[in-house]
């Protein structure tokens, strides 16, 4: 047998002495999830009704109930970004009555708003990371453009003029032109809207000479002929948008930006009960008529991750979108 160090046996000893309290923290955990739910379970959207955070929310809450055999309550607590219904999870107990269902602004928030009441990485554990749906650029049919290449042979032709929309500033679709323009080496107007309703319809009138957007804000309009999409910027292409180049195929590589939708817990909720929901929303998720929703509706591309994926992913979307904050001295509206 190998002989112990000195220091080698200290660190046994303490270990050993530290096992019992892992050992009883684990058990409490493991007693904790045998009695959950205790009664109504809350999911948090801290955004309006109507979005996408919205509706996917809706959209597992009837399978979580009948999973969990309690009713699960959809509530919309909107303002500051996000981070009003953000912090009132925080701040929430962490017995898993309540939770989180959020978009990708989450991850711009500590760089936007520097003074939040909470810490995003500290104050809440992450469950799953659904989905995420590309963003694209779109303009009006009688546009000169007809590809990412065009835009930015325009916006080099004519500095400061090439405007385009988007569904308000500091938005991961604003963020996603401010890279596109240092990587060209162009500058292009930004003309930020406080929805994506307005944005459309300023794009399909003609007002603005292209817009970002989310692909499920989008596609009705391409499928109806009244925008015509330039470039998509996920991963890969979507099946609606066979015909559309990602970013990457366009001539940037690593240029990649999806809508994305996650749910998360108050910080210390019991691992097993994270591991019980984040099972029931994949059960919920995988059905057919929520994942056709999904994909059709939302052009989710599903993830349905384990919590430590989540993790690294947010951590790296906040370093990604934080650093273009920071630089660019970006402010919410």
């Amino acid at each position: 047998m190998t002989n112990l160090t000195r220091r080698g046996a200290m660190a046994a000893a303490a270990l050993s002495g530290a096992w019992p309290c892992a050992a009883a923290r684990a058990q409490s955990g493991a007693t904790g999830a045998a009695s959950w739910p205790k009664g109504t379970v809350r999911i948090v959207v801290p955004f309006a009704p109507g979005g996408s955070t919205d509706a996917v929310a809706r959209l597992v809450a009837p399978g979580l109930q009948q999973r969990l055999g309690v009713p699960v309550v959809v509530e919309n607590r909107s303002g500051a970004a996000g981070s009003i219904g953000t912090d009132a999870v925080a701040k929430a107990a962490p017995d898993g009555q309540t939770w989180l269902v959020t978009f990708d602004s989450h991850a711009v928030m500590p760089a936007l708003l520097p003074r939040l009441p909470f810490d995003l990485t500290r104050d809440l554990d992450p469950v799953m990371l659904i989905g995420g749906a590309p963003y694209a650029i779109a303009c009006k049919p009688d546009k000169p453009y007809r590809s990412l290449a065009d835009v930015v042979a325009a916006a080099k032709a004519r500095p400061d003029q090439v405007s385009f929309g988007s569904t308000g500033n500091g938005t991961i679709g604003h963020l996603t032109m401010i890279l596109l323009q240092e990587r060209a080496g162009i500058t292009m107007p930004h003309l930020p809207y406080r929805s994506g309703g307005l944005a459309v319809n300023d794009t399909v009138a003609g007002h603005v000479e292209m817009m970002i957007g989310s692909a499920a804000l989008l596609l009705p309009h391409i499928a109806g002929g009244t925008l015509r999409p330039l470039v998509q910027f996920g991963p890969e292409r979507l099946p609606a948008l066979r015909e559309v180049p990602t970013a990457e195929e366009s001539g940037f590589p690593g240029l990649r930006a999806e809508a994305w939708w996650g749910v998360f817990a108050p910080h210390g909720t019991p691992a097993p009960i994270v591991a019980r929901m984040n099972a029931a929303l994949r059960e919920v998720l995988s059905e057919d008529r929520a994942r056709r929703q999904m994909t059709e509706i939302q052009q989710a591309r599903l993830v349905l991750s384990s919590p430590e994926e989540l993790r690294e992913f947010l951590d790296q979307q906040i370093a990604v979108w934080g650093r273009v904050v920071r630089e660019n001295n970006i402010r919410p509206e």
